[in-house]
């Protein structure tokens, strides 16, 4: 018997089996499951900016039980939001789009941190003061292209502690 990814979500998010899926008749509200409600965000933040300043980053870690990759992002405090990389050409440590996005591989951690991938926010349309949230919603699409998000309410700080 053959299982498609959100049927195999389904059984991730309710906790049946594959075995109780083929028996079981969900109902028709639980027969679409969103593929980014499986996915993980732990230590979400976002460094908080000083006036005049445009520009700065969020940071978390991603996890998701399928292959995902994340697309793109939103948030209504920045003008532009993209994925971003960062790495060391030569002696020159440089910063640029991801414009296909970052791969989310299954059952793997993948960390957006300062000085390395992460979600980058521009054209800022007020500070970002420290204590405060950030929406940010995060767009995933699947090996089939089918699209999710993940709505987050991300704290702003300076550093997290620990780092």
């Amino acid at each position: 018997m053959k299982f498609k990814v959100e049927n195999v979500l389904f059984c991730i998010v309710t906790g049946l089996a594959l075995t109780d899926l083929a028996q079981a008749q969900p109902e028709p509200a639980l027969a679409a499951v969103n593929p980014a409600a499986a996915v993980q965000a732990q230590g979400a933040w976002a460094r908080a900016t000083v006036a005049g300043q445009k520009g700065t980053g969020a940071f978390m870690k991603l996890s998701s039980p399928v292959a995902l990759r994340l697309v793109r992002a939103e948030s209504p405090v920045a003008g532009v939001v993209e994925i971003h990389e960062m790495k060391l050409e030569g002696d020159t440590m440089r910063m640029r789009a991801m414009p296909n996005g970052l791969e989310l591989p299954a059952g793997q951690t993948v960390e957006l941190r300062p000085g390395g991938n992460h979600v980058m926010l521009m054209d800022l349309k007020q500070p970002l003061a420290e204590g405060t949230t950030v929406p940010l919603t995060l767009y995933f699409a699947d090996a089939q292209g089918a699209q999710s998000t993940l709505a987050l309410q991300v704290p702003v700080m300076m550093m997290p502690s620990g780092h």
